[in-house]
């Protein structure tokens, strides 16, 4: 580790201890004290600046998945649970509600703009206020001082958090128009992004308007497989679109890591020819969120592991690049997901550990297979008892996908004893990870709104 990465992770912890020691006071936030406003300007005064900053939404990823997760990797052959990389990096919490006119619950929308320009909004909104005003984000601000720009996602570009940090529409249904806008906006007569990568061709592949086609006229680079990301020229743009709604499950998808492979391809794409500027990057793992709206833990795990091989990449890579900023964070938690169940203290991931498609597949393929317990024995990784087999009895041609999945979610949270308190949004506050130059300003309990003002100051600090 650099010696001017290991100042920064002393900085971290002395502001991490010395919340602890004011008792829980809240020391890097208020929308409401002027003497914390100014503890808070005066802790961005001292921060080291980065020159890149990489923004990274776990969608749906509260504290408890973390907490799985961490459960989920142990090595039960030793005593200790061993941490991940998310132990490694977390620094504080963030605190969630939307603008008071949607209440104490956000979505994706109201989170992700609050968190791109710093402005409580309602839920649905996308870059726009209560009023339907469109506002800057962190990524039009890096835009304009000069920064070269992008994202990587697992749902498609144009879903709630992607759109939030690069364009304005006041419904985040509106993807015609939210994909439209990802072509027709300009921020000093240029695109809004370098590099975008994800799903999205029924949006962007349209009989009204093809704007994979606009932007390859304007030069950009298309890529609709994954082996094409090793042929990116960063000389040129590139629009990267590897599904139609979304990717696949982690589970289900080719590459199960693939948030990973695209999160190595764009950070050396942004980093080349960037000597005087620096960039801002969003990454998103975003089905987290998907996996707790199912509550399938399967799934979600599968989805943590991509997002923490994701993490691991990026903190070597600040190890070698030590003007790099990077913060993690979720815009809320999803399904209420309790590592536990029923009164039972155990949990016990291992039974998810050989999954080897999501359950959403498996709902699908059933009704074709001859045996279908030995068909869910093989996808689970163990065999299923007398007890679980009887229960896919119920399952028939005329059943809902969703009834079909239903059952099978039944048979794994009774193995694990997992609970879920909801197939929604919580509104409790979520984790934040941070490390690189400037981490040490999002320590402790802060808005959501926060995380954007630190990052508007950084970026104005650095370029």
């Amino acid at each position: 580790m650099t010696n001017k990465l290991l100042t920064t992770f002393t900085k971290l912890a002395t502001v991490t201890a010395a919340t602890f020691l004011l008792g829980g006071c809240v020391i890097v936030d208020s929308d409401n004290s002027s003497s914390r406003m100014n503890q808070k300007k005066n802790i961005a005064a001292a921060a080291d600046a980065p020159k890149n900053i990489i923004m990274v939404v776990a969608d749906g990823m509260g504290p408890a998945y973390v907490t799985a997760y961490r459960n989920y990797m142990d090595d039960p052959n030793t005593v200790e649970v061993e941490t991940t990389i998310l132990d490694q990096i977390l620094v504080g919490t963030s605190r969630t509600y939307p603008h008071q006119q949607s209440g104490f619950v956000t979505d994706s929308a109201a989170s992700a703009t609050a968190m791109s320009t710093g402005v409580k909004t309602y839920n649905g909104a996308i870059g726009v206020d209560i009023n339907k005003q469109a506002l800057e984000t962190v990524l039009h601000r890096a835009r304009k001082l000069g920064l070269k720009t992008g994202l990587a996602v697992t749902s498609h570009i144009v879903h709630a958090t992607p759109a939030s940090y690069m364009v304005a529409n006041e419904a985040r249904g509106n993807y015609s128009e939210i994909a439209d806008s990802f072509y027709d906006d300009r921020i000093n007569g240029e695109h809004l992004a370098d590099i975008m990568l994800g799903a999205g061709w029924g949006h962007f592949l349209r009989e009204d308007r093809n704007i994979v086609e606009l932007f390859k006229a304007d030069g950009y680079q298309y890529l609709d497989k994954y082996d094409q990301l090793s042929t990116i020229d960063p000389a040129t743009p590139v629009l990267g679109l590897f599904g139609d709604a979304s990717l696949p499950w982690a589970l289900d998808d080719s590459d199960p890591l693939r948030l990973h492979t695209l999160t190595k391809a764009v950070v050396p794409y942004l980093a080349a020819d960037t000597e005087d500027s620096g960039y801002f990057l969003l990454l998103e793992a975003s089905q987290v969120d998907w996996a707790g709206h199912a509550n399938d833990i399967a799934s979600a795990m599968a989805e943590m592991h991509d997002l923490a091989n994701t993490m691991e990449y990026l903190y070597d890579y600040v190890k070698n690049h030590p003007d790099t900023l990077v913060v993690l964070t979720a815009d809320h938690s999803t399904g209420g997901l309790t590592i536990g169940a029923g009164g039972d203290y155990r949990w016990e991931p291992s039974f998810i550990k050989s999954f080897n498609k999501s359950i959403s597949s498996m709902a699908k393929e059933i009704h074709d297979q001859a045996n279908q317990g030995q068909y869910v024995s093989d996808s689970f990784g163990f065999e299923l008892n007398a007890a679980e087999i009887e229960s896919l009895s119920v399952i028939n041609k005329d059943m809902d996908v969703r009834a079909v999945e239903a059952v099978l979610k039944s048979i794994v949270d009774k193995r694990t004893n997992t609970g879920w308190t909801t197939s929604g949004h919580t509104g409790i506050d979520v984790d934040v990870f941070a490390f690189g130059p400037g981490a040490e300003i999002f320590a402790g309990n802060q808005n959501n709104t926060d995380l954007a003002k630190k990052i508007f100051m950084l970026l104005d600090k650095a370029h």
